[in-house]
């Protein structure tokens, strides 16, 4: 019994002693995270696809807007909108016909939406800024020593902003990311604002952006940004 419990204790080292040699290192990760980022930035502009953002404020929605997205020839993104804002309707009081406290109420409901339009820009900008990761970020993020590496998943501490934190899952192969959390702010750092990225990947293995939630809870604002309908592009 001594030798056979000996001989399988054995048998059980070897095999943990092969998995731990065959494990990728930090490094490793790295490397291939950061490849498989600048193979996906570079083949999904092949396709096209549409982009659906929505804004919601205390739970209700308060607009929801469709693009066609494509890169152009400069490697920017281009969006065509497939539902047009309508045209305002004309006013049927004219403002010399309005008394002062029409007025000023007229100017405090103009004033609240151009600067929740302002917000909402600076929402899609910090989105932009974070997803998808940047392999030049996240070797920079690495080179200060704000990586931390646990298994399947990478925290960047400080990664864009002081006290930001970008949390991204990969998945099983390794070559792919899964999901990424961020933990940031827009104006302020006591106004946290929470991203929620899930990804996806194509019949090629092009990874994308499959649904990111932008939460600001001290605006009570949330916006939801969802692609699919990829398509590539006739060449």
């Amino acid at each position: 019994m001594t030798f056979r419990f000996a001989h399988l204790l054995t048998g059980v080292l070897l095999v943990s002693a092969t998995l731990a040699a065959q494990a990728p290192t930090p490094q490793e990760k790295i490397a291939t995270l950061k490849q498989a980022l600048a193979d996906s930035a570079k083949s999904i502009r092949q396709y096209q696809w549409t982009e659906t953002t929505s804004i919601s404020m205390k739970g209700e929605e308060k607009s929801k807007l469709q693009n066609t997205v494509v890169y152009g020839a400069d490697g920017k993104l281009q969006k065509t909108p497939l539902n047009p804002p309508a045209p305002k309707a004309e006013a049927k009081t004219s403002r010399r016909d309005k008394d002062k406290g029409d007025r000023l109420k007229e100017n405090i409901v103009e004033n609240k939406k151009e600067e929740i339009s302002d917000y909402m820009k600076q929402a899609v900008a910090l989105i932009q800024s974070y997803v998808p990761p940047k392999p030049e970020q996240i070797q920079a993020a690495q080179q200060a020593g704000n990586m931390t590496v646990q298994g399947g998943k990478i925290e960047f501490k400080d990664y864009l902003k002081p006290k930001d934190l970008m949390t991204i899952e990969i998945d099983p192969s390794g070559k792919r990311l899964s999901k990424l959390s961020v933990a940031s702010y827009i104006e302020k750092p006591d106004e946290p604002v929470t991203l929620n990225v899930v990804f996806g990947a194509l019949e090629d293995g092009t990874s994308y952006t499959q649904q990111t939630t932008l939460d600001a809870k001290a605006k009570n604002i949330k916006v939801v940004v969802s692609n699919g309908g990829y398509k590539k592009i006739s060449q």
